[in-house]
C-alpha cells in the first residue's frame, strides 16, 4: 500500500496530483487540519502536527509519497514574498529527517518548480535537463533554492529519491482568479463573459503548455519508474510542442466560433518572460513522454469548463 500526501491539494497542480494517484488506487493522505500558508508561525506548527500524522499513517504502509504542490508565487513575485514558502518547504524537510519511522519505509518526494522561470534567460534553442539554468527573477532564484533544499536532503539521506519536476506552462479547469498568470485561462473566461482579452506580451511569442492533467499524469509515471533508485533527478516535464500566441488566439476563434476581442500591451513583468520558449525532456535516458492531449482539444475542454462555472457560480 501507498501512502501518498499532497501538499497544496486544493491547487491547480495539486487538485490534478489527487486525481492521477486516484486512478493508481491511491487515496492522498489529508491533515487534520487546513493550512494557513498567509500565517507563518501558524502554518509551522499545523505542518509539524501533519507530519506526526503522516508518519503514525505511514506505519502502515509499504511506502511513501510527498508531493510539493504548494506556494502562491509568480514571475512577478518579490524575494521578501517568496521566504515563507522555502521556509516551509525547509521546516518540512527537517521534519522528516528527523522521524525515524519515516527514514525507516521507502519514501520518495516530488518538486513542482517551474521551467520557465528556471530557463527565463536560457540562450538555448530547445531547453533541456542538460540546460543551464538562467533566471531573471527572484521567484526563479527561489525555486533553485528550494530544489537545493531537496539536494541537501538526498546527501543527508543517501537511500530517499526526489524528483525535481520543472514544468512548462500549466493549463486546466479551476485555476485561480487572484494570480497574475494563465493565458489560455484568462483568455476563455474573457470569451465566456465576452469581456476584452489583455495580453502583455507579443503574440509571436513562443510558449509550452501541458494541460495539468497530462502533467500530473506523467509525473506519477515518471516517479514510479524512478521506483526507489537514490539521488535527485531533474525532469522537464512538457508537452514539447512550442506554440505562439497567434496559434492560440486562432484555435480559441475556431473552437469558440467567435473572435476574442484583444488589446495588448506591457506591464511590470513582461521583460521577465523569454519570447521564445521551446523544451525537450531527455532525461531519465530513453524516456518516453506519454500520451497528452492535443491543445485544440484541451482548450476546447477548457472553454466547456468555464461556461459551465460562469452558468453555475455557486459551484465553484
Amino acid at each position: 500500500m501507498t501512502l501518498a500526501w499532497v501538499l497544496g491539494a486544493r491547487g491547480l497542480l495539486g487538485s490534478a496530483l489527487c486525481r492521477a494517484l486516484s486512478l493508481r488506487g491511491v487515496g492522498p493522505f489529508e491533515p487534520s487540519e487546513r493550512f494557513q500558508w498567509a500565517d507563518e508561525a501558524r502554518l509551522r506548527s499545523q505542518i509539524e502536527r501533519a507530519v506526526r500524522e503522516f508518519s503514525a499513517q505511514a506505519s502502515r504502509a509499504n511506502h511513501w509519497e510527498i508531493y510539493w504542490a504548494a506556494g502562491v508565487g509568480t514571475m512577478a513575485s518579490s524575494e521578501e514574498s517568496l521566504g515563507p514558502e522555502t521556509r516551509a518547504l525547509a521546516w518540512l524537510l527537517e521534519l522528516i529527517q528527523s522521524d525515524a519511522r519515516l527514514l525507516s519505509i521507502p519514501g520518495k518526494l516530488v518538486f513542482s518548480s517551474s521551467a520557465g522561470a528556471i530557463y527565463a534567460a536560457c540562450s538555448d534553442e530547445v531547453i533541456t535537463e542538460r540546460s543551464l539554468p538562467a533566471p531573471n527573477s527572484a521567484y526563479g532564484r527561489e525555486k533553485l533554492s528550494q530544489e537545493d533544499l531537496l539536494r541537501s536532503f538526498c546527501v543527508a539521506n543517501p537511500g530517499m529519491t526526489v524528483l525535481l519536476a520543472r514544468i512548462s506552462t500549466l493549463y486546466g479547469a479551476g485555476q485561480a482568479t487572484g494570480k497574475p498568470q494563465g493565458l489560455l485561462t484568462h483568455v476563455a473566461r474573457s470569451i465566456v463573459r465576452n469581456k476584452p482579452v489583455k495580453i502583455y506580451v507579443p503574440i509571436d511569442t513562443i510558449r509550452d503548455y501541458i494541460s495539468v492533467d497530462d502533467a500530473a499524469m506523467e509525473i506519477t509515471a515518471v516517479l514510479d519508474e524512478l521506483n526507489f533508485n537514490p539521488g535527485a533527478l531533474v525532469k522537464i516535464i512538457a508537452s514539447e510542442r512550442p506554440v505562439t500566441i497567434a496559434e492560440i488566439i486562432s484555435i480559441f476563434k475556431r473552437v469558440a466560433k467567435k473572435s476574442p476581442k484583444i488589446t495588448t500591451g506591457v506591464n511590470g513583468s513582461s521583460m521577465l518572460f523569454s519570447r521564445r520558449v521551446q523544451f525537450r525532456s531527455v532525461l531519465p535516458s530513453g524516456a518516453r513522454m506519454r500520451k497528452i492531449r492535443s491543445l485544440t482539444v484541451g482548450i476546447s475542454q477548457l472553454l466547456s469548463a468555464e461556461r459551465c462555472a460562469h452558468a453555475n457560480p455557486r459551484r465553484q
